[in-house]
């Protein structure tokens, strides 16, 4: 879970983001959102190491230019939905991500919009309801949360809470007819992920975990790289998730609330990373937890894991995160035919840099494809959006996120007795996924 409204109550809305500039940018960020579609030729058209061909000649074929993203405003915007035929979302919880990168991202995306706010703080709710041209009408609180059943302008629910509350809220909008995008890690336990996968199942509503990484298109074309064995077979990858974490008494470290420390907040990116690069499940993991001594923070959840995963293909990954040491959001995925990718930094919301290397002949030939840039939590709303309309699974189901709670509870595991854990077989990994992003490579 990225943030939280809880523990914000200082937070005010962004200032300058006016109803007036949300409907600019409705028209106007919208403008790129078919740029990073060009990228499907690069790696389709482009020829495999084995052929040849140079890393300069097959990551360059095809990359829209420097200037593509004038180019294409300058085009028009691609078609969108009018607003009265758009998914309305409800968002539940006013913190820093939501105030900051969610709400501001409806004014790029084509099929959602903001309909209705939950919030613990009328006053807060008021003031982004008057930003977003939110009826007051469809401001909510915690404690009538459940009302929002009666209420047709919201068709679903985005949950930007403590971990903790995931649960209960997904639980009480499922009830209540609502589908349900809930930020991650979905819950704090696996029991507790189950139930919420069968709360929207028996609801008839669907359930999709917001993975962002997994819809951003720098990340999916390494993923697209590793499976197409594009620099052959990728046998190892180093991933880094790490910060200082602030000072004590935030709810992220707060084991009742976080259900952990830096493994399921920044961890979870490294574990989940790794899963949609390779395809494919761990089969044993093998873990080391610690903490610094004394430090204050860390009273109830772990500063540090460092982890190994290994997977049936015989791909060995090697992960860190951490709250005690300064920033590093990267990794690196290493081929067996001389060649190596990955991306840094790899789990920031804006400006992912991808790099890859191959070796010809006695040289190392580094490349940094320019992508251009999408706001990844508008494709995460349009993504979820797309599927109520077409009546199809999210990419990311509640399936994912249990998947990863399983998996660290093996890792939490393995660390407190100093054994590897061995993981249950899935024969088929991908088959809990649903529907693709459109913008599929």
């Amino acid at each position: 879970m990225e943030n939280n409204e809880p523990t914000n109550t200082n937070n005010t809305p962004a200032i300058g983001y006016n109803r007036r500039r949300f409907m600019e940018d409705a028209g106007i960020g919208i403008l790129a959102a078919t740029v990073i579609g060009e990228l499907a030729s690069c790696s389709s058209s482009a020829q495999s190491v084995n052929g040849g061909k140079s890393l300069a000649d097959t990551i360059s074929v095809n990359l829209p230019p420097r200037d593509a993203l004038s180019e294409q405003k300058l085009s028009g915007p691609p078609a969108l939905l009018p607003p009265q035929k758009r998914i309305g979302f409800a968002i539940v919880g006013l913190g820093d991500l939501a105030l900051n990168q969610i709400m501001p991202a409806f004014g790029s995306s084509k099929y959602a919009k903001p309909v209705a706010l939950v919030s613990g703080h009328p006053d807060k709710a008021q003031k982004v309801a008057a930003q977003y041209g939110i009826a007051p009408k469809n401001i909510y609180s915690y404690q009538n949360f459940d009302q929002i059943k009666n209420n047709p302008d919201i068709d679903a629910v985005y949950i930007v809470l403590p971990n903790s509350m995931h649960e209960e809220f997904t639980i009480r909008a499922a009830k209540a007819g609502k589908h349900v995008l809930c930020e991650k890690p979905m819950a704090n336990s696996a029991e507790q992920a189950r139930r919420m996968i069968k709360a929207c199942k028996d609801a008839g509503k669907k359930l999709m975990i917001a993975y962002r990484i997994q819809y951003e298109p720098h990340n999916r074309l390494a993923m697209k790289w590793a499976r197409d064995k594009h620099f052959g077979r990728v046998k190892i990858i180093e991933l880094a998730n790490t910060q200082n974490a602030g000072a004590p008494g935030q709810w992220r470290l707060k084991k009742a609330l976080a259900g952990g420390g830096s493994l399921p907040d920044i961890g979870l990116y490294c574990l989940n990373t790794s899963r949609f690069i390779l395809g494919e499940e761990p089969e044993m993991v093998m873990a080391t937890v610690y903490s610094t001594p004394g430090d204050p923070r860390f009273k109830e959840v772990e500063e540090s894991v460092l982890w190994q995963m290994h997977f049936p293909s015989g791909a060995l990954v090697n992960a860190t995160t951490s709250y005690g040491t300064h920033k590093s959001r990267r990794y690196r995925c290493y081929a067996d035919n001389g060649g190596w990718f990955g991306l840094d930094p790899a789990f920031d919301y804006q400006r992912l840099q991808i790099e890859a290397s191959q070796a010809q002949g006695n040289l190392e030939v580094k490349q940094s494809p320019d992508m251009g840039e999408k706001d990844q939590f508008t494709l995460e709303l349009d993504h979820m959006a797309q599927c109520i309309l077409e009546n199809k699974t999210p990419y990311t189901p509640g399936e994912e996120g249990l998947q990863d709670h399983i998996i660290m509870e093996a890792i939490y595991e393995s660390a407190r007795t100093g054994k590897p854990v061995k993981l249950n077989k899935i024969d088929k990994p991908d088959a809990f996924r649903g529907s693709a992003p459109k913008d599929e490579f």
